[in-house]
């Protein structure tokens, strides 16, 4: 046991130095298809078999790397309409296209097809300058993909398909006062809520750390007939990196806890889509709470996944942040039904 607690307090020691240096990473240049090897992950919490965490159940995961340096630093993740393909920007400026295999036992298994491209600003330049290219957000929108940025604080809408090609159509209004954005602590969630849900198919923002006068999370949500600020009550230490929504309408939000007197940890809050208005503050439910003992490492994408058979899928990805001392994760989960 002492052995394992010195790898944990290295791992959060190695974490914590790709954190600090994480926005001096050289933005990586422009790339093509990447070569992908996997290794399946078959249990989530470190020397046992216990598959049930909080309100979700593990169903597997992979560790992936490549040869190509391009692949990594992923910060949000949005799958397609076949619940395999998926779409992904990366914090370095890029976007990330590919598709998931799966084995024999229906747990993820690799990836496939993997595509990196670098994505253009409004003036047709690459990521070559991070601080005006850090893809945060993304969003699935009716023939358009939004992407939230920090650094130069922006929303803007590509074409999709087309998308890996092209400039952004559109600028989104922005929902805030720029001089309430923290410095790579802007807007990190972006997700669009369902039709059937009481928002209807419109997007929604969360910011990682840029706080209200009370010290609430600042939201938003971008069109429809509840647009308008909102606020998600922050607990220290918890920042936000990714939300998604479920079918019936409710928030989810990814958190990371990073702290050297708290360690390491991730966790899932579930917040009722029916709360979500101007003017509301938000407080939710934990689905899981994990930390340093599980296969987590720096957990930033997060997307829903609902099933034919109305199961509903939560995966979860990691930003490596470039480091041979971080991973590259993906983990699949399934939400346990309330009986």
């Amino acid at each position: 046991m002492a052995g394992l607690r010195v790898g944990r307090h290295l791992r959060l020691l190695a974490l914590s130095a790709c954190l600090s240096l994480a926005s001096l990473q050289p933005a990586a240049a422009d790339g093509t298809d990447l070569p992908v090897a996997s290794r399946a992950l078959s249990s989530f919490a470190f020397g046992s078999d216990r598959q049930v965490f909080g309100k979700l159940e593990f169903l597997g995961g992979i560790v992936y790397s490549s040869s190509d340096p391009l692949l990594g630093a992923v910060s949000a993740i949005r799958f397609r309409a076949d619940r395999e393909h998926f779409v992904a920007v990366l914090d370095t400026g890029h976007w990330l296209t590919g598709r998931v295999t799966r084995g024999a036992d229906g747990r993820l298994g690799g990836l496939a097809d993997v595509a990196v491209r670098s994505m253009l600003d409004e003036n047709g330049r690459t990521e070559s300058n991070k601080a005006r290219m850090d893809a945060e957000g993304l969003a699935i929108g009716a023939g358009e993909l939004l992407v939230s940025y920090e650094g130069r604080h922006r929303i803007d809408a590509y074409p999709d398909p087309g998308f890996m090609e092209a400039k952004p159509s559109r600028r989104l209004p922005f929902p805030f006062p720029r001089s309430e954005m923290r410095t790579n602590r802007g807007l990190e969630t972006l997700a669009m809520a369902p039709e059937a849900g009481p928002l209807g198919a419109v997007p929604v923002t969360v910011a990682e750390r840029s706080l209200d006068a009370d010290g609430h999370l600042l939201a938003a949500v971008l069109d429809g007939p509840r647009a308008g600020t909102f606020a998600v009550r922050r607990e220290d230490p918890w920042d936000v990196t990714d939300g998604a929504f479920l079918p019936n309408g409710d928030l989810l939000l990814l958190e990371r806890r990073f702290r050297l007197s708290d360690g390491v940890g991730m966790r899932i809050r579930r917040f009722d889509g029916a709360a979500i208005r101007p003017g509301a503050v938000l407080d939710g439910e934990v689905l899981i709470d994990a930390d340093l003992s599980q296969q987590i490492d720096n957990m930033e994408g997060m997307d829903v996944v609902a099933m034919e058979d109305g199961e509903i899928r939560i995966v979860v990805v990691s930003d490596d942040n470039h480091s041979i001392l971080q991973r590259n994760l993906m983990l699949e989960f399934r939400l346990l039904q309330e009986k």
